[in-house]
């Protein structure tokens, strides 16, 4: 059996309840949902609106510099601090949020391994308390532009065929039977994929209790597809989150060299003019 090549991103939730008073330590949780965090939480542990706090809505782009580093500061966030992540939807958002560290360069940032639905799973408890901040002095590095895709490097991608596409959505929305999920409000005026993508969907990667599967079992399951480490892999879905899953087991898990997340993903390309798009399955793996 294999190990994951950066196992120390990861920390179980035995780890969590050892560490829930360590000052070193901040916990964080990130939700879809944000009522979750009011109804129970993690001891210590701040709430983000992936949302709002997140992103600038504005100008539909992420949080600027001078933006996340004020939300680290009223979060207690230091830059030698270890930060948790965990959240609902088998740590989608709490994905995204440590994509977003590590774009702006935080040194120690982990997942909780099964994210919120293993810590119920476990009984584990839960506090309605908000913990008391003390405001910090957080300097983010310059933006790591190698971690993020914009569509400049996708059409480059198209052209010159010199990087993998994986497509992490569900099949329908591969296919283009569907544009988005029941109920989501982002969406695009296409359905389908980009050309020459994978389909992976990110649900593979993951166990029934919220956790990633093994080093062997994922390698497996992206290996079988065509996408390995030779080359650069960008991955995609629908707003960034469940690509920025994806990112994290290809980057962290699996040791990929270079890997990207296009934040932008179906949102921005089902909706841009003179994107080229394929419907239904895939044509062939990748050679």
């Amino acid at each position: 059996m294999g190990d994951y090549k950066h196992p120390e991103v990861l920390v179980s939730t035995d780890w969590v309840a050892q560490h829930t008073d360590d000052p070193k330590v901040r916990l964080v949780e990130v939700d879809v949902d944000t009522s979750s965090y009011a109804k129970g939480h993690i001891k210590n542990a701040v709430g983000w609106n992936w949302q709002t706090q997140l992103q600038d809505n504005v100008r539909r782009d992420l949080l600027g510099q001078q933006q996340f580093e004020k939300l680290a500061r009223e979060s207690g966030i230091s830059n030698d601090s270890t930060v948790v992540l965990y959240g609902d939807n088998n740590n989608w958002f709490a994905a995204y949020a440590l994509w977003q560290f590590k774009y702006f360069g935080h040194k120690d940032v982990r997942l909780m391994n099964g994210g919120r639905k293993k810590w119920e799973l476990e009984g584990r408890p839960f506090t309605t308390d908000v913990p008391r901040v003390t405001p910090t002095n957080y300097r983010a590095t310059a933006p790591d532009e190698s971690v993020r895709a914009r569509r400049e490097i996708v059409f480059d991608t198209l052209d010159k065929k010199n990087r993998y596409l994986v497509d992490v959505r569900s099949p329908d929305e591969f296919t283009g039977k569907v544009i988005a999920p029941p109920g989501m409000s982002e969406t695009a005026q296409r359905g389908g994929h980009i050309p020459g993508a994978a389909s992976i969907p990110w649900s593979k990667a993951a166990n029934d209790d919220g956790t990633f599967k093994s080093y062997d079992e994922l390698a497996s399951l992206y290996g079988g597809q065509g996408v390995r480490p030779d080359k650069e892999t960008i991955a995609y879905c629908r707003i960034g989150e469940r690509s920025s899953h994806t990112w994290f087991v290809l980057k962290y898990l699996l040791g990929f060299e270079k890997v990207r997340n296009y934040d932008g993903s179906w949102t921005e390309w089902g909706n841009l003019v003179d994107a080229p798009i394929e419907k239904g399955e895939a044509k062939a793996t990748h050679a």
